[in-house]
């Protein structure tokens, strides 16, 4: 495996059509909810999306913040005014509807003042596998929206009645075409926003682990079994861990397809803790 830096580019003909889909709709919209991820708000906001949206009424979501360190977030908080933490597997139904009723109750009001009950129509919007189908099945109570732990489950537009009065269209994740930032479309793979299969998962693991060993090496050093993990650099710390966790093959070499796999995807279930890779001023990510 190599140390150096492998580009990562993706956009897939169904981002296209998914922009395609999103503007036609969004003449509908009275509310637009934007989904980031909060690990990484930065990097999870899509640039062309915020142009698109930047007409309509909206709402910043900071989802997953179950697995982001609540000091950070709560920095992000201040950052973004407005803007709500939530964990869409668990009930923040409340506070989201309450704020949704809050950011259209001049709407509501002007067609109550012409004896109508107007139906609020809100689109969910954000990139690929940062929660948007699951907020809605939180929000509706039952499965209604398809979820999966991947990005692209969502393949085309769905409007669902959540109450009476109110309608929520999901919406599939959109990327943008270039990403220039490669720091930022690492952060975004590391999420599993773009998809394992069009990425070197041995690169990606072996960048997310030096991320971790900058922010959290007592973590790392407890996970897999690796002492004084800050001072090993490069392919040094990864065969470090493949031997801290023994996944070693025939011959003594180290197993590192296995290692890619279970670091990412052990980081992405939040068994190193509740970590942001992104804060608000200096870009750098904190723990707990």
């Amino acid at each position: 495996m190599s140390e150096g830096n492998v580009p990562i580019h993706w956009y897939p003909g169904h981002m296209a059509k998914a922009r395609r889909l999103l503007q036609e709709q969004l003449k509908r919209a009275d509310l637009v909810l934007e989904l980031c991820d909060a690990r990484i708000p930065e990097a999870s906001r899509n640039p062309e999306l915020r142009k698109m949206i930047s007409a309509k009424k909206s709402m910043l979501l900071l989802n997953k913040a179950d697995l982001a360190d609540p000091d950070t977030t709560e920095k992000w908080l201040r950052e973004l005014p407005g803007a709500i933490a939530l964990n869409s597997l668990k009930s923040n139904g409340k506070t989201v509807l309450d704020a949704m009723r809050n950011a259209t109750r001049d709407l509501i009001q002007k067609y109550e003042s012409r004896g109508v009950h107007k139906t609020v129509r809100a689109m969910i919007v954000g990139v690929p596998n940062v929660g948007k189908s699951t907020l809605i099945n939180q929000l509706h109570g039952s499965k209604i929206a398809q979820t999966g732990d991947r990005p692209g489950v969502t393949k085309s537009n769905q409007w669902v009645r959540i109450t009476p009065y109110l309608e929520l269209l999901d919406t599939p994740g959109m990327l943008w075409p270039k990403l220039d930032d490669q720091d930022a479309a690492r952060r975004l793979a590391y999420i599993g926003t773009i998809s394992d299969e069009v990425v070197d998962l041995n690169d990606l693991a072996f960048h997310l682990l030096q991320d971790l060993k900058a922010l959290v090496p007592d973590r790392v050093a407890e996970r897999f079994h690796v002492d004084s993990p800050e001072t090993l650099d490069g392919i040094d710390l990864m065969d470090a861990v493949c031997r801290g966790r023994g996944w070693i093959m025939k011959g003594n070499t180290c197993d590192y397809d296995r290692c890619s796999r279970i670091v990412l995807d052990e980081f992405r279930a939040g068994r190193l803790g509740r970590i942001s890779l992104e804060a608000p001023a200096a870009g750098e990510g904190t723990e707990t």
